[in-house]
């Protein structure tokens, strides 16, 4: 592929067909089965893998602009997908800094291998610093993992679940153990998710009970706590950068519609379209201002990540705030453009209605709003004195 093209790996015909297929995900609460199998066919899975290795070659700015663009089809794909894109990304940073023990997950991606998000747990606020699951060490270099793990994308297929635990039996003290797991006997979905939105991502509960990373499956043991180690920058900065980008094409479509709308609808009192209405045409205005600034700032980013930018000490500030931006701009545009549609919005049948559900799950996500918060203030005024 010579210029990078979205258009060309998701095709208008395409998101047609997955924004037809979403709004009956979300009414029976299904998995879109038939999106990803399309997506598969597209090379999706390995957008992020060298061409070297099978791959698209693509960048994290080119995969956030094609996640952008899916997310104002069908959300609850993109983001289940994301969870995917999430460690094949991980796999590029660490290689593109020299450290190869994801290449198992490129060349996984590419054979059609679907990898699994296995990092949040209930009532851990710590997410990456630290795990309630147990981690216990094998004697050839393997890890046996017993835990349960909450908000498991792609939970009815699949193939492999990147996950981490807390090993606090080894000698050089408690270590974060980031591993893969295959789906097996030893780890069951629960058919628990019946949400407000984004219900297609089926994110179901996983209760892992002995699931056993091989030794050449287990990539990093970490001490726990903050932590500047590759695989803790990597899986926050392409979770953030990814996340954000879906939340951004969620309002770009909410956008359009809102533009559409007022294009269409008459005033009975001026005979005008809302288009002409000077308070409907400041209200997209402001949407329009506060949408504009999202991917520009998402593509700097994702770029300074390709290009092998050193970071500096407000990195994780960086990423915490584009991702916390990304998805207020985006409810605030919905909450807008219901305003702009009318009533006709409050229906659940309408497109709006189910993307004002979908947004919502964005204030959920790592950072939620208290840590971002809580990262930018550390990152402007130092940590809070003992």
């Amino acid at each position: 592929m010579s210029a990078f093209d979205p258009a060309e790996i998701l095709p208008d015909a395409l998101l047609e067909r997955f924004r037809e297929r979403a709004a009956v995900h979300d009414r029976e609460n299904t998995f879109p089965d038939d999106d990803l199998a399309e997506l598969a066919d597209a090379g999706y899975l390995a957008i992020l893998v060298p061409t070297a290795l099978g791959g698209l070659g693509l960048g994290l700015a080119e995969a956030s602009v094609l996640q952008q663009r899916l997310a104002t089809a069908a959300p609850s794909t993109a983001l289940a997908i994301n969870m995917h894109l999430v460690w094949t990304g991980v796999a590029k940073v660490l290689a593109d800094r020299g450290i190869d023990t994801l290449r198992f997950v490129q060349a996984g991606a590419v054979a059609g291998e679907v990898f699994a998000f296995g990092i949040s747990e209930a009532g851990n606020d710590l997410v990456l610093f630290g795990s309630d699951t147990d981690a216990v060490p094998l004697p050839d270099g393997g890890y046996v993992f017993t835990g349960t793990k909450i908000f498991t994308s792609l939970a009815p297929v699949w193939t492999q679940l990147g996950l981490h635990g807390l090993d606090t039996t080894s000698p050089d003290g408690p270590k974060m153990v980031y591993a893969f797991v295959p789906r097996s006997d030893a780890i069951t979905t629960k058919d628990d998710w019946d949400t407000l939105g984004m219900r297609g991502t089926q994110s179901r509960t996983t209760v892992i009970e002995g699931a056993i990373a091989q030794p050449e499956r287990v990539v990093r043991r970490v001490d726990p706590g903050p932590n500047p180690d590759p695989i803790v920058f990597g899986i926050f900065s392409v979770f953030e950068l990814l996340l954000a980008s879906v939340y951004t094409g969620i309002a770009r479509r909410v956008l359009d519609l809102a533009v559409e709308t007022a294009k269409k609808r008459a005033s009975k009192k001026t005979g005008k379209t809302y288009a002409q209405d000077p308070d409907i045409r400041s209200r997209i205005a402001g949407m329009a201002l506060a949408y504009d600034a999202l991917p520009p700032q998402i593509a700097v980013l994702c770029r300074a990540l390709d290009d092998v930018v050193p970071p500096d000490g407000r990195w994780f500030s960086y990423m915490s705030g584009v991702k916390h931006r990304a998805v207020t701009m985006a409810k605030s545009v919905v909450d807008d453009a219901v305003l702009v549609a009318g009533g006709s919005s409050y229906f659940s049948r309408s497109e709006l209605s189910r993307l004002y559900r979908d947004v919502l799950a964005g204030l959920f996500h790592p950072s939620d709003p208290e840590s971002a918060h809580a990262t930018i203030a550390s990152a402007w005024l130092g940590p809070v004195e003992d």
